[in-house]
This record gives structure tokens, C-alpha cells and sequence, in this order.
């Protein structure tokens, strides 16, 4: 497209780049899905007391659902793209959609607005071919575009979030253009949700809610508020905050990482990303929500149509009250199951080589099963005395036999286990299909290969299957290998250390044999060069002569 063949909804104000798309699935731009589309819905519309309408101003690449949902929602929107080919594609979209093509500092100065949303955080907001401003200074250009009781949506990615322990491939090999200009030099990025509020408040802000995303930058698919965080959150309720595999260079699982991270209380710390809220201060009063009294008195005041934590599972999107989820849009509370997963403990036991603890897990879970239970073995938490189901799974069609039931449920634990290179007990099983059968004659259900395929085919029929992937091995499947072969290894030096015994053993039995013989062999030429062996000898010979000549007469 020539530059005089743009849309007449493009305005071109200077920095534009007219060959970049950060629209590119290289360019790493957030991929935000139902939470963020959760957090837009209750923030629009919004209604001015002038003329009534809701300015909108997107500032950066957002996912084009979101930009939907914002279009569709709000009077007024405006977009801010570096991006010449992704300004034009917006703006054929959306029609209506006033699109500005260029650098951040280059946005000519009008009303302000009543939201802005900075999802993708201020990196895509100048162009590569002049000096990044620092980030300070964006900061500082976009709060001056916040109306009077406007508020302000920003995301910050943490460099030393959970996710950067987990890859193992460097962050300057991801091909990311954020990558042209290190902020890693900018004095003024904030280090943690502190500085971030402090930033927010020189800007001329006041912060109403910080909430850490997880389980990665990338794909961010919960957000939890700094209230929430500062509590003990359950087992129940920190599962689904993990990542789960991909294609990515794994270094460590991610599963069990992520849930060190919480149970150390570091899940603000070491969040993935922030992302803050904050208004410009006015005349209407602000209440508190979600914060039960005489708690958390410090924190910045919040409104009450901001949720306290929101999760994705599935394709639904979860609400997090004190206590009890809630499925949006109209679900009823639930409240969160008490226990411990039921994955690590497994895992634990495993690990120790405890055999008796598994089994006695698994005839209780084998119980539980014929009861009527049903869920995959990371989506369970045990209490000591009962099983419950983190999130409730919708019921198949016909409910097939109970020994298909927990074959899914074991099948499912270890792939997991397998895939994140556990320590197990049973030498034996290299596969998944050993390991669960295995598994399942240890819970007093012996199940055969025709049981697993059914199990299998019914994890598929109820979605996220847990089958083993076929792509190129990831850094953590590498290093599971070296550990399998360096197992492998230790057990043939320990044979062939035997068998050199024995064959030393057996070699000094030669040895020895040798000896005796040699004797013996010694004794018999002693005994040939006697007189009576010689005299028995020549006394013999006339004998056999004769004895020979008697057989030709009488023959």
C-alpha cells in the first residue's frame, strides 16, 4: 500500500515506520485474551458529565478482540501505532476509528481522554530510527492525556519475572524488536510494584490497583491484585498461574517453580508482568472493594468495580472473591477447595521412593473414582481425608467404566511426570503407557492396553489432552534425557563392575586349576622315569606281541 492510498481515518504525525508490522508474531506483543477483555468490560463505558460520550485513547498494539470490545463499547476511540501497515489495517476495520500513525511525543495535544490503555506497555511507542525517550518521559506524555477522574491502564514487564527462571533461552534471542534498545540502561524503568506507584504519583496520578499477571509476559491469562497476594493463597487457586509447556526451552518445570514462588509470598516480586491502574484526581469520591476491614489499610484506594483477581481456565473466565471463585459472566460463587494437590504429593512420594504412601494414595483415589469422582491428577487437591476438584470438568456424554476413569486420571500424572524429568520409583517403565499401567495395578485396579486407549481417547473428548509433544525437544527434555542416559549408564558400570569380579573370581580358579595340573603332570614324569614303570613297561611288551600274533594265527 503507497503512502497516499492510507484510509482517510489515518492521521500521520511524525516517527511513523512505514515497512514495520508489530503485528508479526516475532514482534512479541501481549497476546491478551478473556481477563483483559473482563477488565475493559467494567471499565466501559464510561460517561462524561460534559457531553456524555467516553473518550478512548489505545496507545501501542493491542490484540484485535480487545480493540473490538473497546470499539464496540466506547463513543469515541482513538489509536496511537508506530506501525504504518498495521495503521491501515485498523483503520479499514474500523471505519470510525480515528488511527494516529507515529511516535508517542509526536501526538498532537486535544481533549484529553477518560481511559487510556497502555496494555503493551511504552516500548512500541517511538520508533527504531531515533533515540528511545526514557521511559520516564513517556510516562509522563501519556498521564498528561488522562482527563480530570480519568484513569490510566499500564502494563510493565518485570525482567526478573518467574518466567525468565523457567526459559532457558536467552531474552535477546526471542527476536523481539524491544530488543533495539535496552531499558535495562534507563534508570527511571521501575524495579517492582513500589517504584511503579511512586512513578505513577510524580506523574500526577494517584494508583488505585496493581495486579501481577500471569503465567508469562507473552500470554498473560490471570491477574491477581496486591491484596490478593499479600494473603496465602490456597493450592487451588495458584495451579492454574503456571505455565504449561509449549514449544519454549524449559529449564526447570514450571508447575512446581511457580508454586515455590507463591508459597514463598514473592508472587508480586516476581510477577511477569504489572499491571497498574491509576486515576488523575477529581471531585468524586472513591470507595474501597474487596477488602474486608481492618485489612490492608496501607494499600491504595480502589473502586469497586475493579475485581480483585481474575483467571482464565479454558475458555472461561473466573472471578477471585475473598475465599470463593466466580465464574463470569453470571456464575455462582464457589468456594475454594482446602488441601494440597494432588500432583505433588504424588510427586513427593515418588521422589523418596515411598511406594507404600503411592499406593495407599492410589487405592484411596481408586475409591474416590468408583464414588462418582472425576478429574485429572493436577486439577485435584487432597486434604487427608477427601479428594475435591480444583475446577468442576463438564461430564462426557455416558460415563465410561471406572477403571477407564482413573486410567485418564493416571495417565494425565505421568505424562507430567515424565515430561518434567520426576524422580520415580519403578526403573522399569521408560513410557508413559509402562508407567501407567504400572500405576494402576499399584492402585488394586489392573487396567491393559485396551483401558488406556480408551482413557486416552477420553481426555481427548474432554479437551487439553495430555499427550506428549512431537515437537523438536525443549532444553528441559534434553537434560531429562542426559539424566535417563546418565541412569542408564550408572546401571551397565555397575553390571559390568560385577562381571569383572566374577571374572576375576573365575580367573584365579584358572589359575589355580593350572596349578594342580601342572603338579599332576609333574608327579606323572616323575613316576614314568621310575625302574618298575620301565621294567612293568618292557615286561609288558612280549605279552601284547604275542596277544597279537595268536589274533593273526586264529584269524
Amino acid at each position: 500500500m503507497r503512502m497516499n492510498e492510507a484510509p482517510e481515518n489515518v492521521r500521520l504525525i511524525g516517527g511513523e515506520m512505514l515497512l514495520w508490522s508489530d503485528s508479526s508474531h516475532t514482534s512479541g506483543v501481549t497476546d491478551w485474551r478473556g481477563v483483559a477483555l473482563e477488565l475493559v468490560r467494567r471499565l466501559l463505558p464510561i460517561e462524561t458529565e460534559e457531553d456524555g460520550k467516553a473518550r478512548v485513547l489505545l496507545v501501542g498494539p493491542h490484540p484485535r478482540g480487545l480493540v473490538d470490545e473497546v470499539v464496540a463499547r466506547a463513543a469515541s476511540v482513538a489509536v496511537l501505532l508506530r506501525s504504518y501497515p498495521d495503521a491501515c489495517a485498523l483503520a479499514e476495520r474500523h471505519p470510525d476509528l480515528a488511527v494516529h500513525c507515529g511516535r508517542l511525543s509526536a501526538l498532537p495535544e486535544g481533549e484529553p481522554y477518560d481511559l487510556v490503555l497502555a496494555l503493551d506497555g511504552l516500548r512500541r511507542t517511538h520508533s527504531a530510527e531515533e533515540v528511545a525517550p526514557p521511559w520516564r518521559e513517556s510516562l509522563g506524555a501519556l498521564a498528561a492525556l488522562v482527563a480530570p477522574g480519568g484513569r490510566f491502564v499500564l502494563s510493565v514487564s518485570n525482567d526478573l519475572g518467574i518466567d525468565r527462571f523457567v526459559e532457558a533461552r536467552p531474552a535477546d534471542r526471542d527476536s523481539g524488536d524491544e530488543h533495539w534498545e535496552p531499558h535495562g540502561f534507563d534508570q527511571g524503568y521501575p524495579d517492582g510494584p513500589g517504584a511503579l506507584d511512586e512513578e505513577l504519583a510524580a506523574a500526577g496520578l494517584t494508583p488505585e490497583r496493581c495486579y501481577a499477571a500471569y503465567p508469562g509476559r507473552a500470554a498473560p491469562r490471570a491477574l491477581l491484585g496486591r491484596e490478593l497476594l499479600g494473603c496465602d493463597l490456597p493450592d487451588a487457586l495458584t495451579v492454574p498461574l503456571s505455565a504449561r509447556g509449549g514449544d519454549r526451552m524449559l529449564v526447570a518445570d514450571p508447575l512446581r517453580l511457580t508454586r515455590l514462588v507463591f508459597s514463598h509470598g514473592l508472587g508480586e516480586q516476581l510477577a511477569p508482568l504489572w499491571v497498574a491502574m491509576a486515576t488523575r484526581p477529581s471531585n468524586a469520591p472513591t470507595v474501597r472493594a474487596d477488602v474486608s476491614p481492618g485489612q490492608f489499610e496501607d494499600s491504595p484506594t480502589v473502586r469497586a468495580d475493579l475485581p480483585l483477581g481474575l483467571f482464565e481456565e479454558g475458555h472461561a473466565v473466573h472471578e477471585v472473591i475473598w475465599g470463593a471463585t466466580r465464574r463470569l459472566p453470571d456464575g455462582v460463587e464457589r468456594a475454594i477447595p482446602a488441601g494440597r494437590v494432588l500432583e505433588e504429593v504424588l510427586i513427593e512420594a515418588c521422589a523418596r521412593e515411598d511406594v507404600r504412601a503411592v499406593r495407599d494414595l492410589l487405592t484411596v483415589l481408586g475409591d474416590w473414582v468408583e464414588m462418582g469422582g472425576d478429574a485429572a491428577a493436577d486439577n485435584l487437591v487432597w486434604d487427608g481425608e477427601r479428594f475435591a476438584a480444583i475446577h468442576a470438568l463438564p461430564p462426557p456424554p455416558a460415563r465410561p467404566a471406572d477403571r477407564v476413569v482413573l486410567c485418564r486420571v493416571l495417565w494425565r500424572f505421568a505424562v507430567r511426570l515424565l515430561a518434567a524429568g520426576h524422580h520415580h520409583p519403578w526403573p522399569w517403565p521408560r513410557q508413559a503407557e509402562q508407567l501407567t499401567l504400572t500405576l494402576c495395578g499399584m492402585a488394586g485396579r489392573p487396567c491393559d492396553q485396551a483401558d488406556l486407549d480408551l482413557a486416552r481417547k477420553l481426555d481427548a473428548e474432554l479437551g487439553q489432552p495430555a499427550e506428549l509433544s512431537d515437537a523438536a525437544p525443549t532444553y528441559r527434555d534434553l537434560l531429562g534425557a542426559r539424566d535417563r542416559l546418565a541412569d542408564q549408564l550408572t546401571a551397565a558400570l555397575a553390571r559390568v563392575s560385577r562381571l569383572e569380579t566374577k571374572l576375576t573370581y573365575r580367573e584365579r580358579e584358572l589359575l589355580r586349576a593350572r596349578g594342580r595340573l601342572r603338579k599332576s603332570q609333574r608327579k606323572s614324569a616323575a613316576y614314568r622315569r621310575t625302574l618298575g614303570y620301565r621294567l612293568s613297561r618292557r615286561l609288558a611288551r612280549p605279552r601284547r606281541v604275542a596277544r597279537r600274533v595268536l589274533r593273526l594265527l586264529s584269524g
